[in-house]
């Protein structure tokens, strides 16, 4: 279900708030767990200060982003003397489970991604006086992700996680500890929700999942390019995006779903992660760059223009002078209008923890400055051939010291653009606007009257 639940009273006194790091998928997640929350009885704040009840929806791809959620406990434990709650959910409370209990011994909630439809329960044995609750799975759980109660936090734009876990195993990667094994809703169940949330005046929808592309329809009715054709015709939808897809399970069908239904954006986020085929087998990512770049060339061969965005990693174990120009050739060779880019992070359980050959962090710090100059370099390029343009953008909001409006096109790039005092564009509806400059990573626009 989807939209703000209604609210049962049964104790206003009761509040917590949530503090988000990750992913979109984390951000998702983080709004079931609000709609459970707030089905219960509690009050969302926006303070750790307000709270009853302080929980972290944590994100352990990198070890950065590890860290700064037990930095984050550890600046708040004074807060403990004051009766508050702690609970770390997500992918470091799966990973790291009753440990987090020693590393923060004030925390008295652990909770995997998989069991958030039971923290009402968890909740129930803590205020019954429990020091310690833990909802965890194994990586084989068939638990369901899905919650009853759903908060979003935008009313025009929602997500909708179509399939969950890994079975890819990428070497350098713990997703497939922390999420599980994959498991996919029917697309049944995916149809009903996208109608639901265009009943409540959604107009644009993004479907998630670790492996979006590795939809499997447990009933056999759909793939996924036609569970995204499906999603992208029903009424009132006018966009429809998806992230994010493994080069493996890519197929051309997808990129002929989206010349085939308009509402399906001009935007595809592909990993490619490293362009060299040596450095994508140590990575066990399952493909090659040439393999890589068939799929791009599918892309590059639809109708319309298909924005394309990617990740890499530099200075993973082993990588080579020569495999690294090879991903800066491939960045000049795809011209990706966008690259999510970090160093290698070791992560506890991965198979990379094994290899040999570990590059120092300067270096690949400084690989990292040198792609990220080179791919700034693309974008200048790439995002000034718009110029003279007309486009549709999804009107965002306003930056009033700008005095700009903000939006975004089907391409997902962000346009900010002026208006006439004459008009006065809404957020959640769509204008058209003419590309008058660019920068390196958004364009600039006038509203077209």
């Amino acid at each position: 279900m989807s939209g703000v639940p209604q609210v049962p009273q049964k104790d206003p006194q009761k509040t917590f708030y949530l503090e988000t790091f990750g992913c979109q998928m984390n951000v998702h997640d983080s709004e079931k767990v609000v709609g459970t929350l707030v089905q219960e009885g509690y009050r969302q704040v926006e303070t750790v200060e307000q709270a009853d009840l302080v929980l972290y929806n944590t994100c352990s791809i990198r070890d950065k982003a590890e860290q700064k959620v037990f930095n984050r406990l550890a600046d708040y434990k004074k807060y403990k003397k004051q009766g508050k709650t702690f609970g770390v959910l997500g992918c470091v409370a799966q990973q790291e489970g009753e440990k987090i209990f020693e590393r923060a011994p004030y925390v008295s909630l652990v909770c995997g991604s998989a069991s958030y439809r039971n923290l009402p329960d968890m909740l129930v044995q803590i205020e019954a006086g429990k020091q310690r609750v833990t909802g965890l799975d194994d990586r084989e759980t068939d638990a369901c992700f899905e919650t009853e109660f759903t908060a979003r936090t935008n009313p025009h734009r929602g997500y909708i996680t179509i399939i969950e876990g890994c079975d890819k195993f990428c070497a350098y990667c713990v997703v497939p500890y922390t999420r599980g094994k994959e498991r996919s809703r029917t697309s049944e169940s995916v149809l009903a929700e996208a109608r639901q949330m265009a009943d409540l005046g959604y107009t644009e929808i993004q479907l998630l999942g670790q492996n979006v592309s590795s939809f499997k329809d447990p009933a056999g009715k759909q793939t996924f390019a036609e569970l995204l054709a499906a999603v992208g015709e029903v009424p009132g939808i006018r966009r429809v995006r998806f992230t994010t897809s493994h080069p493996r399970d890519f197929g051309r069908d997808i990129v002929d779903a989206i010349d085939a239904v308009p509402t399906l954006c001009d935007h595809v986020h592909l990993p490619v992660q490293s362009g060299s085929t040596r450095v994508l087998d140590a990575m066990q990512r399952l493909y090659t760059r040439e393999q890589y770049l068939e799929r791009i060339a599918w892309m590059k061969s639809a109708k319309r223009e298909i924005s394309i965005t990617t990740d890499v990693i530099v200075g993973f174990p082993g990588e080579t002078e020569a495999d690294f120009a090879a991903t800066l050739g491939l960045l000049e060779e795809v011209g990706y209008d966008a690259v999510f880019a970090f160093k290698y992070s070791p992560r506890p359980n991965t198979p990379s923890l094994k290899l040999d050959d570990a590059i120092p962090d300067e270096e690949k710090a400084h690989r990292l400055e040198v792609l990220m100059a080179r791919q700034r370099e693309i974008q200048i390029t790439r995002y000034k051939k718009y110029i003279g343009t007309n486009c549709e953008v999804m009107v965002e909001g306003r930056n009033e010291p700008r005095a700009q409006w903000i939006g975004r096109t089907t391409h997902n790039k962000t346009l900010n653009f002026t208006a006439p005092q004459t008009a006065t564009p809404k957020a959640g509806t769509y204008a058209p606007v003419l590309i008058t400059g660019s920068f390196p990573n958004s364009l600039l626009g006038e509203l077209v009257i």
